[in-house]
């Protein structure tokens, strides 16, 4: 049942400026259809579009999709290249859909595995929609929180070798200016589909004070109002950062 425009104006009062989605389930909802694992993933790719429109509507900066990480080479080969073969399709056919909504792409990842065209798929997506200024669309492909605060260390440790960075100048935030997000406001919300109830090697570094959300709704089947669901909820949490509810509240 629809809510009256009052509650929906006052319920997500102060959404979200980063959310960030472990887009799990693709595999199980085409199973329970008999379906290969693929028409999954082609069927999350319409989840995509549906979750980049409503974040739009709520004035949601960015939002930060886990589309492959770092520890996803070790599924089937076949699962693998036709992940590969989708990835590719989606930045052909999407770019100029993005562009023309004004949504600017970003890819967060170490990209030297992927092939050379997909890699120029990328560079150029990124170049043509580079100055759109709604919501930004970061795409985790080839990505691992771990792997993003170990090539931070490697960038500052050059740094130190180099003579021009003390150790002791090292500090978290200079941490966070080197890993993959810098520019990026932290997340604030990290919502995880398909009933498991943890953050799989994802933006740990960033997801320090992020809230959690988790639904056993499979991907493919998340909308608009699933989505909505999540931002009321953290609407309804009340964000602390290691002060106590009384300070908060003061």
């Amino acid at each position: 049942m629809s809510q009256p425009d009052s509650m929906n104006s006052t319920e997500i009062l102060n959404p979200p400026r980063h959310v960030a989605i472990i887009m799990d389930g693709n595999n199980r909802w085409a199973k329970k259809r008999l379906l290969p694992g693929i028409a999954g993933h082609r069927a999350g790719v319409e989840a995509v579009r549906r979750v980049v429109e409503a974040c739009d509507e709520h004035g949601i900066e960015v939002l930060t999709l886990f589309a492959f990480s770092s520890e996803n080479w070790q599924r089937p080969e076949e699962e693998v290249r036709g992940l590969m073969g989708l990835f590719l399709q989606m930045l052909k056919k999407e770019t100029r859909r993005l562009h023309k909504n004004r949504i600017r792409l970003k890819v967060l990842g170490d990209l030297s595995a992927f092939s050379e065209e997909i890699q120029q798929h990328i560079r150029e997506a990124e170049a043509l929609t580079a100055e759109n200024s709604r919501v930004t669309l970061a795409i985790a492909a080839n990505y691992g929180g771990q792997w993003d605060i170990a090539q931070a260390a490697q960038q500052l440790a050059v740094k130190v070798k180099a003579g021009e960075l003390e150790p002791g100048q090292i500090t978290p935030e200079l941490i966070q200016d080197h890993l993959y997000t810098a520019g990026l406001p932290l997340p604030d919300l990290c919502i995880r589909t398909g009933g498991d109830h943890r953050i799989s090697n994802f933006m740990l570094w960033q997801f320090a004070y992020a809230e959690l959300y988790f639904t056993s709704t499979l991907w493919p089947d998340f909308d608009a109002a699933q989505l909505r669901e999540a931002l009321v909820d953290f609407s309804g949490r009340q964000r602390r950062f290691g002060k106590t509810s009384e300070q908060v509240e003061g």
